[in-house]
């Protein structure tokens, strides 16, 4: 059956200042840059079918870097549902000087919560709303043919995607993290149900998997 692999963009220059980005659209680090490139070795093993990626270059470059290290060329979208979650009047402004003005609870809500929406922004609920009825009208679709899929975008946009796959609920979200060139792979029963879901490593490394039930 067909295999579904999610990737968070390398470290940008944003995350390195720990600054909301957002929609702003930021560059990799070089660090970030290493991520990308490490995450394309590990995938060698694994062939795609498609990609898909969101309209912002940090993810876009860590796409292209990923399939430069692969050796490889598969037809990539981009659509902006892929986009990370709009942090509106947030974005560019340092996290920690944003919880020494409104307080270390409210910062929290406004990064963790599912349903607090920052100013100007979206929730992460409001994130789900746009990048679960792309994937279901565009992405199923593919993985029921039997295409093999990879995703690189945004912490949030994967984390409201992880919560479709995982079946994670709202209050649980808040505690789950997707690290920064880390690849993740689904795999499916016949009937599109996710059998089980593993972080992709080295093969020299053990592999930290666990089986949905």
């Amino acid at each position: 059956m067909s295999i579904l692999v999610i990737v968070r963009h390398g470290q940008s220059e944003w995350n390195l200042k720990n600054l909301f980005t957002g929609w702003s659209d930021v560059e990799l680090t070089v660090t970030g840059q290493h991520e990308a490139e490490h995450a394309g070795i590990v995938l060698r093993p694994y062939h795609f079918d498609i990609a898909y990626t969101s309209v912002l270059k940090r993810a876009i470059h860590t796409l292209s870097i990923i399939l430069e290290q692969m050796q490889v060329s598969v037809p990539v979208i981009e659509n902006q549902a892929l986009n990370e979650r709009n942090y509106g009047n947030l974005q560019g402004l340092d996290k920690a000087e944003v919880g020494n003005k409104y307080g270390a609870q409210q910062l929290m809500l406004w990064r963790r919560s599912f349903t607090e929406v920052p100013p100007g922004g979206e929730s992460l609920e409001n994130t789900y709303q746009r990048v679960i009825p792309y994937y279901q009208q565009e992405i199923e679709p593919k993985l029921r043919a039997g295409k093999n899929i990879l995703i690189v975008a945004h912490g949030n946009s994967l984390r409201a995607l992880m919560m479709y796959l995982e079946h994670i609920s709202p209050e649980d979200i808040a505690h789950v993290d997707l690290a920064t060139g880390a690849p993740r792979l689904y795999e499916f029963s016949s009937n599109l149900e996710v059998n089980s879901v593993s972080y992709i490593k080295l093969p020299e490394t053990p592999s930290d998997s666990s089986t949905l039930l």
